[in-house]
């Protein structure tokens, strides 16, 4: 009987290592359920395991290869609704058919990756993140991809012209802005070399091959490094292989704008795509003539050039080596001239190029990159200083015409110094991730390099000596553990060892509850805020005075210096530690989801704590007209290093002082009326203690400086409340016609940043030293409107007409006063050429 037993049981076990052993295929089509057209590149994903798909130009996809047993099977794409099923695999093949997904206009179903790098829900993602899909950018008539972050929750955005678009979130905002991280495809973003000043303008990427913007809020340092303190912009392009074909595009608009963009995709075989893609831009921005201080006296800039133009190129090769692993290599060159606005001036961008070499190894467990990024100013010069150059040559007796050709000249050619600047740096980023799944838990470990070379030729950085190379490494470790079925644990923990700073630990927390139709979180994440090169070796001589980072430390001593008889008095010295890098430590509460049929919500109430707060320039000195002097502190020595005397006594530094609390909410509420029409509603809280009568007059870095350093600091430079109001039509005449209105208010606000200031109490008039004070930023009301219209399956056209009323909008610091902008573009999208068998 026994010996029955055992043979039955063993027959039992090879029958069932049979079934196990077997595989089969899943396959099926998915189509739009409005339009019955495919979808191409939807994902396709067996939840439990690794294997998934995507769908191809006919939206048709495959599973190949999948073992015996009960699956759950999610289907996700950009702007439709999750479908999900389950679906049994057996000894045959599992054909579902076609599927339909329906459009939805309330995100919540789309699939992020940023908030955790692994994707999930948005509405379960444990971060204040938003997205900006392929539809948003498809519908809107414009080259600048900047102009949608107005309707992302929580974002600031600032515009400085047709082209700038400056992007910050929770305040502080300055002209040399580098608190929001920016990514594309994985990479750093941001310029290598002394600015670290995010690519923008010069950024290789074109609209149309943009799948999706991921922006998060708060310290994301735990996942991204130094410097994702205030939060991320991840851009993310189309895969080649879901995104077969052509694109033309040509776009016009007032001011002179022409565009024209192109992208072509294509599958060359089973293993090989590539994909390419070129834009053209260029029109003539708004007028605007800042203020330049000469010899004590207000000038007008010398003959600003208004016009601006872009060219960017990139292109990728992507080799499958697997039906789950890809090599991605692709290369990106930007350049572009327009007029950027820094803390002393304006610059004359001429030729600015920004490129990069990028290759990564992309699989189901594994990520692995390498790439560098290349900087090259051109024959960018300061407007200030060709103005300064101009004034003292016609004081030499020089003609106008004289003067205006030598105000460019070196010395060596008779003039007085070139007032540009060398930038031709680079950097050197690697990075290697794991994923896996064991007892429960999904983890991450990750590590990443960083190498920047700044070369600057000694024109505005302390590389007279060689250039100025830093190195960071960094280790990360994540984890997800579900506690119970709607309660999940997220935490991470990152250290970084940087070449200035030593090391520095970043840990983030996270739970997550699901819950009346969503999920609400509660977060705490610590990060840092590196400063970039330029604060830490800036090297930049005024009349009187200079720029001069502090990353190896000062040495400063007070003095008075008559306005009369231009006698200086000296007094005691004291020590200023080098610069470190700010600690932010933030805690949230959130919600994220639709606590009603047709309704998606989005609430985040936030808490930071900021340590050694890092300035922007601030001046040492100021005016003190009951004693008719300049008084406060000047830089005698960097480190070891003597600071010249011909550097002056008016000095410009970055100091890190004292505790910052700040604090925000940021609200918003999309409702869907039916299936064509929508509402949205956004508004935004932002605060902090940095506007305190008191606030550093105890702080040991400032107690000497002059109260007006002190006054200098105590800026939010962003508006306390800002609104924004959505109206959007879309599927109108037999899905022709899509449609939107867009209403942004943002009240006055006061700024500053280094000799930029724009403030309500001393609008139109002039601080020593300091630009031209032309008011208050903001104060406006905008109203935007966008439409489009589908000619053919093959042909479109949009248009769009921003600041409708033409209101005054000054948005940003030696920036003009932006009026009413028309665009027009007329879209060409051709299908991929169909192989003959």
């Amino acid at each position: 009987m026994m010996k029955k037993y055992i043979t039955l049981t063993l027959l039992l076990l090879v029958m069932v290592g049979s079934a196990w052993a077997q595989t089969a295929s899943i396959k099926g089509k998915i189509v739009d359920a409005q339009t019955n057209e495919p979808l191409i590149g939807v994902n396709l994903k067996l939840e439990g395991s690794s294997r998934g798909a995507v769908t191809d130009s006919n939206g048709n996809f495959v599973i190949a290869n999948v073992p015996t047993a009960v699956y759950k099977l999610v289907a996700t794409y950009v702007g439709y609704a999750t479908f999900s099923s389950v679906v049994a695999v057996s000894n045959s093949d599992v054909d579902l058919g076609q599927i339909g997904l329906g459009q939805t206009y309330l995100l919540g179903d789309e699939i992020v990756v940023s908030a955790t790098r692994r994707p999930e829900k948005l509405t379960e993602a444990p971060a204040a993140i938003s997205v900006i899909t392929s539809r948003d950018l498809a519908e809107l008539p414009s080259f600048n991809v900047g102009e949608l972050l107005n309707k992302v929750q929580g974002v600031e955005v600032v515009r400085s012209g047709i082209i700038g678009i400056g992007i910050n979130a929770r305040g502080f905002n300055s002209a040399f802005n580098v608190r929001m991280f920016q990514m594309n495809d994985g990479r750093n973003g941001m310029l290598p070399g002394g600015t670290g000043l995010p690519a923008g303008f010069y950024n290789t990427i074109i609209k149309e091959d943009i799948e999706r913007v991921e922006v998060i809020l708060g310290p994301a340092s735990a996942l991204y490094g130094p410097n994702a303190h205030a939060g991320v912009v991840n851009t993310i392009t189309k895969d080649p292989r879901a995104s077969e074909g052509t694109t033309l595009v040509l776009g016009a608009g007032n001011q002179n704008v022409l565009s024209t963009r192109f992208r072509h995709a294509q599958v060359l075989n089973d293993k090989f795509a590539f994909k390419a893609n070129l834009e053209y831009t260029k029109g003539t921005d708004f007028e605007f003539v800042d203020s330049v201080y000469v010899n004590n006296v207000a000038v007008p800039e010398l003959e600003p050039n208004f016009d601006f133009e872009s060219l960017r190129f990139n292109t990728a090769l992507y080799y499958s080596v697997n039906s789950d692993a890809d090599i991605i290599v692709d290369y990106g060159l930007g350049r572009g001239s327009n007029i950027g606005v820094t803390n002393l001036g304006r610059n004359q961008i001429e030729d600015w190029t920004f490129s990069y070499l990028h290759g990564r190894y992309v699989s189901p467990r594994i990520f692995a990159q390498v790439y560098n990024s290349w900087n090259d100013a051109g024959n960018t010069f300061q407007i200030n200083g060709r103005t300064t150059n101009y004034r003292n040559l016609l004081a030499q007796g020089k003609s106008q015409s004289e003067a205006r050709e030598l105000s460019l000249k070196p010395v060596s050619e008779g003039g007085l110094g070139f007032p540009g600047f060398i930038d031709k740096s680079s950097r050197l980023n690697g990075e290697v991730q794991y994923n896996n799944n064991y007892e429960g838990f999904n983890f991450i470990v990750g590590a990443n390099f960083q190498r920047d070379q700044a070369f600057s030729d000694g024109t505005y950085l302390y590389d007279v000596n060689g250039d100025i190379i830093i190195n960071q490494f960094g280790g990360v470790v994540q984890l997800e553990k579900d506690l119970t079925t709607n309660l999940k644990f997220t935490g991470a923990a990152r250290v970084d060892k940087h070449d200035y700073y030593g090391t520095q630990f970043s840990p983030r927390l996270a739970l997550t509850m699901n819950g009346a139709g969503g999920t609400f979180r509660t977060t705490y994440g610590r990060a840092y805020a590196a400063p970039s090169i330029q604060f830490l070796e800036f090297l930049f001589p005024f009349a009187g005075g200079a720029i001069l980072g502090s990353g190896q430390g000062l040495t400063v001593q007070e003095f008075s210096q008559s306005l009369i008889t231009g006698q200086t008095t000296l007094g005691a010295t004291r020590q200023i530690d080098p610069l470190q890098p700010e600690s932010v430590q933030t805690v949230e509460l959130g919600y994220k989801g639709s606590p009603a049929k047709n309704v998606f919500f989005d609430g985040t109430l936030w808490y930071s704590s900021s340590r050694d707060f890092v300035s922007p320039a601030v001046s040492l000195f100021a005016v003190n007209m009951q004693t008719f002097a300049i008084e406060g502190e000047k830089i005698i020595a960097r480190g070891d290093i003597p600071v010249p005397a011909d550097f002056g006594n008016l000095h410009i530094t970055y100091l890190n002082f004292g505790q910052v609390n700040s604090w925000g909410a940021d609200f918003g509420v999309n409702v869907g009326l039916n299936d064509n029409y929508s509402i949205g509603v956004k508004y935004s809280y932002f605060d902090s203690d940095i506007t305190d009568e008191d606030k550093f007059e105890d702080d040991p870095t400032l107690q000497r400086v002059s109260p007006a350093v002190r006054e200098s600091l105590r800026y939010l430079n962003a508006a306390q409340n800002r609104f924004n109001f959505n109206f959007s039509a879309r599927n109108l005449m037999d899905d022709k016609l899509f449609a939107s209105v867009n209403v942004r208010i943002v009240p006055e606000f006061d700024f500053r940043s280094g000799q930029q200031i724009a403030t309500a109490a001393g609008a139109m008039s002039r601080v020593p030293g300091s630009l031209y004070n032309y008011g208050p930023l903001g104060g406006f009301t905008s109203v935007d409107l966008s439409a489009g219209y589908k000619i053919s399956d093959y042909l479109s056209f949009g248009a769009g007409v921003s600041n409708l009323f033409n209101v005054e909008q000054r948005e940003f610091v030696g920036s003009p006063m932006i009026g009413r902008l028309f665009s027009a573009e007329l879209k060409l999208q051709l299908p991929p050429i169909k192989k003959k068998n």
